[in-house]
C-alpha cells in the first residue's frame, strides 16, 4: 500500500524550484536522483498491464526506478542480499560495532566522500581486524561486514560506519576457531584510540598524495600547516566507537542487516505531512533517550538534507574484510564451518522474479488485491518518455 506521503511527494511539489534556486551547486549526481525518485513507478518508466483472472480487475504496474536512494526501491534489493548473507552465517555470536567521526573530519569527508568515506571503511576494518589478531585480545583472523551510513535521524550530515563481526575467528594456522569470551568481543577504548590513529594516517597519506580538495569555509586546510594543525587538535580528543550487545542469534542477525544495508537518508513511514512548503518529520532524538520527536523544515531544505546523503557513482556502502572478503570467502567459511562442525546450507533454488519476491520478502504479486485471486500479466505499457539517468 502507497503511504500518504512520500519523499517523490516534495520532489514533485518542490523539486522544480529547488533545482532553479540551487542550479550553480547542484551536482550531476543530485539531479539524477531527483530525476529517479521523481518518475520511480510512474508511466515515465514503463510498466505493465495485469488482470485478474476471477472477477476482472484491471491493474497497471509500473517499473521501479532501482536507483539505491529511492525510499521505494529497496525491498526486493535487500531481501536478495539478506538471503545471500543467510548462506554465510556461522553458528556462533555476533557483535555490532559503530565507528564514528568527529564533526571536524565529517566537514572534510562532506567535500571528499570517496575518499573520505573510503578511508572510514579502511580505518574500522583495520581496527578491528588488527585488534582481533593481537594475542592479548584474541589472536584471530576475523570476519567484518561494514555498512556505511552518512546521516542522523534529522537528516545532517553524519557519516558512520556499522560493523557486523562474529564473535570469533580462525587461528593464525588456520587449524582452530578461537573463540571471544561470551558477551565480550574487543575492548572499545583499544579499537577507538587505534581506530583514530589509523584514520589520520591514511588522511595525511591522502593529502599528501593530492586526493584531497577544499572550498569554501575549509580552504585554509589546502596549506599543509593549517591540515597539520587540524590533524594534531584531532589526535586529542576521543573518538567514539559504540560496541551493542551480541545479537541472540543468526535470526537476529539478519533482522539487523535488513534494517540497516538498504536504508535511505529516510524512509516515507516518516515523513508526516507537506503544507504551505513544509515537510514534518518523525524522529528520534538519542542524546534524550531516544524521545520520538516531530521534526519541521521547509522544502527546500528537506531536499538540501536529503541530497547531503548522494554517494559518488560507483562507491560500494556495504563492504566486507577477513574472512568474508570477497575473494576468499568461499574457503574461508568452508574452513570455519569445517572447524565448527557446521554444515554449509543448501543453495537457494532460482526462481522467477515474482516467486524469489514471494520467497524473500513474504508479500505476493501476483495475488488479487480485489479478491484474493490471481494477477495474470495482460500486456506492456510503453515509457511515456525516454528513459533518463541510469541507476547507480
Amino acid at each position: 500500500m502507497r503511504p500518504d506521503l512520500e519523499v517523490a511527494d516534495v520532489f514533485h511539489h518542490h523539486g522544480a524550484d529547488y533545482r532553479r534556486e540551487h542550479d550553480g551547486r547542484l551536482g550531476r549526481v543530485e539531479r539524477r536522483i531527483m530525476a529517479a525518485v521523481e518518475a520511480c513507478r510512474t508511466a515515465a518508466l514503463g510498466g505493465h498491464v495485469e488482470h485478474c483472472a476471477d472477477c476482472g480487475l484491471v491493474r497497471q504496474a509500473y517499473n521501479s526506478c532501482r536507483n539505491r536512494h529511492c525510499p521505494k526501491c529497496q525491498g526486493l534489493a535487500r531481501a536478495q542480499w539478506l538471503a545471500e548473507r543467510q548462506a554465510e552465517l556461522l553458528p556462533v555470536p555476533y557483535f555490532h560495532v559503530v565507528f564514528t567521526v568527529p564533526a571536524q573530519v565529517a566537514e572534510i569527508a562532506f567535500h571528499n566522500k570517496a575518499a573520505v568515506y573510503a578511508i572510514l571503511f579502511k580505518a574500522a576494518s583495520e581496527a578491528l581486524r588488527v585488534a582481533a589478531a593481537d594475542p592479548k585480545h584474541l589472536g584471530a583472523e576475523i570476519g567484518v561486514v561494514g555498512v556505511l551510513h552518512t546521516w542522523g535521524q534529522n537528516l545532517r550530515h553524519h557519516p558512520h560506519v556499522h560493523c557486523v563481526v562474529p564473535g570469533g575467528g580462525l587461528s593464525r594456522d588456520g587449524q582452530h576457531w578461537v573463540a571471544c569470551r561470551p558477551g565480550f568481543f574487543l575492548p572499545v577504548r583499544v579499537l577507538s584510540r587505534l581506530f583514530r590513529r589509523l584514520f589520520l594516517e591514511h588522511l595525511r597519506e591522502a593529502f599528501e598524495a593530492g586526493q584531497l580538495h577544499f572550498f569554501s569555509d575549509l580552504a585554509d586546510l589546502a596549506d599543509p600547516v593549517v591540515f597539520s594543525a587540524r590533524l594534531a587538535g584531532l589526535r586529542r580528543i576521543e573518538w567514539v566507537v559504540y560496541a551493542k550487545p551480541p545479537f541472540g542469534g543468526p535470526a537476529q542477525v539478519l533482522a539487523y542487516l535488513g534494517r540497516y544495508t538498504h536504508r535511505v537518508a529516510i524512509a516515507n513511514s516518516r515523513l508526516v505531512s507537506l503544507e504551505q512548503g513544509k515537510v514534518s518529520f518523525r524522529w528520534k532524538d538519542y542524546r534524550h533517550h531516544d524521545k520520538s520527536k516531530l521534526m519541521t523544515l521547509s522544502a527546500d531544505e528537506f531536499i538540501r538534507r536529503f541530497l547531503l546523503h548522494a554517494l559518488p557513482d560507483g562507491f560500494h556502502r556495504i563492504r566486507h574484510y577477513g574472512l568474508f572478503a570477497n575473494g576468499r570467502r568461499a574457503a574461508k567459511l568452508a574452513q570455519c564451518r569445517l572447524l565448527l562442525v557446521s554444515p554449509a546450507p543448501p543453495p537457494s533454488p532460482k526462481a522467477d522474479y515474482r516467486e524469489r519476491y514471494r520467497c524473500l520478502t513474504g508479500r505476493s504479486l501476483d495475488i488479487c488485491p480485489g479478491c484474493g485471486g490471481a494477477m495474470v500479466p495482460f500486456g506492456p505499457l510503453p515509457r511515456r518518455a525516454q528513459a533518463w539517468p541510469d541507476t547507480s
